[in-house]
C-alpha cells in the first residue's frame, strides 16, 4: 500500500502498524523522519529493539529479551521478492528499508505498493504546498500567530529539504511570540540568497577558488550538511541518468541558468568515473551514517574529491 510521506508527517497518531515499510525517494532528511515516526510510533507500545543489517539476508529471527519488539533498519535491497517477503511474514519483527530512488528499484517498489501488510513511502523536497501544511500545523501546535510578511517570508525562503526546514521552524518557536518579527526572523534564520548549493557550480574554478567559497559559506555542521545533500543530488543525477539526452531532461527547471554548467559535467564522465563518484558518495554516507553528520574538513574533502573525479 502506498502512503502519502506528508500525510505521516500531518497525522502520526493515524499510523497504522505494518510488517513492512519501504521508504524510497530523492530526499535523504525526510526519508530519516519518516523512519524516526514509525519508530517513535512503535515505542509507544512497550520497549523497541532497533537492530541495523545491510540486506534481509543479515536477517536472523531472534526473541527480545521480556517480549520486547524488534525492528530491522534495512539499508540495501539485495534479495528482496515475494518469496523473501513471505519468508519473514511469520517472524514477530517489523522492517524498515530505507533505499533512495533508482531504476533498479522500481520492480521493488511495486512489491510493496500491491502488498497489504507493507507501506510504500516516497520522499521527496517540500514544494510549496508541503511547506504552507506544515507550517499551519506547526503554528497551530506552539499557539503562534505570525504577520502576512513573515509567513511567506518563511514559506518562500526557507529549505527544501526536510530537516533544514523543521530546524528553522524550531529558531522560530525560540523567539518567543513577542519577537517573531520579519527584521529578527531575517537575523536568525540567515537566509542565503544566493544558496550554499551554488558551491557546486565552481567545481571547475581552482581548489584555491573553491576552498575561498567554502569557507565563506560554510560555516558550522548544519551548512556542510546542507551542501553535502545539494552535491549528492546533483552527482545521483549524473550516476542514474544513461544519456545526455535523459540528463537534460531531469535537470529541475529552476536550474535554468546552470544548466549548460550541469551539462558540461556530466559529458565528462563516464562508467569508470561514475563507479568513482558513487563510491564516494557510499563512503561518505557511512561517515554520515556513524558521526551523524559530517565536519568542516571532511565537507572539503568531499567536494574537492568531486571536482578530482569530474576533471580527471
Amino acid at each position: 500500500m502506498k502512503i502519502n510521506s506528508l500525510n505521516i508527517l500531518m497525522d502520526q497518531a493515524s499510523l497504522l502498524k505494518k510488517k513492512f515499510y519501504f521508504i524510497s525517494g530523492n530526499e535523504k532528511t525526510l526519508m530519516e523522519k519518516i523512519k524516526i515516526i514509525i519508530v517513535e510510533d512503535f515505542k509507544k507500545e512497550g520497549n523497541v529493539q532497533i537492530k541495523n543489517i545491510d540486506t534481509i539476508n543479515d536477517f536472523a529471527d531472534e526473541v527480545g529479551l521480556f517480549g520486547d519488539k524488534s525492528i530491522y533498519i534495512v539499508n540495501g535491497n539485495k534479495g528482496i521478492d515475494v518469496k523473501a517477503l513471505d519468508s519473514l511474514r511469520s517472524s514477530e519483527s517489523h522492517f524498515i528499508f530505507l533505499q533512495e530512488n533508482s531504476q533498479k528499484i522500481k520492480k521493488i517498489k511495486n512489491l510493496f505498493t500491491v502488498d497489504k501488510e507493507s507501506y510504500l513511502i516516497d520522499c521527496y523536497e517540500l514544494d510549496k504546498n508541503s511547506k504552507i501544511k506544515i507550517l499551519n500545523k506547526f503554528l497551530i501546535e506552539n499557539k503562534l500567530e505570525i504577520s502576512q510578511d513573515v509567513y511567506w517570508f518563511l514559506i518562500d525562503k526557507l529549505d527544501s529539504k526536510y530537516i533544514f526546514f523543521e530546524k528553522n521552524l524550531i529558531k522560530v518557536r525560540d523567539l518567543g511570540k513577542q519577537d517573531i518579527t520579519l527584521d529578527k526572523i531575517k537575523k536568525i534564520l540567515t537566509v542565503d540568497e544566493s544558496g550554499k548549493e551554488k558551491i557546486f557550480f565552481n567545481l571547475f574554478q581552482k581548489n584555491r577558488e573553491i576552498i575561498r567559497l567554502y569557507r565563506d559559506k560554510i560555516i558550522n555542521n548544519s551548512d556542510v550538511n546542507e551542501l553535502y545533500y545539494y552535491s549528492k543530488f546533483f552527482c545521483q543525477l549524473i550516476i542514474d541518468c544513461n544519456s545526455e539526452d535523459e540528463y537534460k531532461k531531469k535537470i529541475p527547471l529552476y536550474l535554468f541558468k546552470e544548466k549548460n554548467y550541469l551539462i558540461d559535467v556530466y559529458r565528462k564522465y563516464n562508467s569508470k568515473k561514475k563507479k568513482m563518484l558513487l563510491k564516494l558518495l557510499s563512503s561518505t554516507e557511512s561517515i554520515l551514517r556513524k558521526e551523524g553528520g559530517l565536519s568542516l574538513v571532511v565537507g572539503l574533502r568531499f567536494l574537492l574529491n568531486i571536482k578530482k573525479i569530474t576533471i580527471a
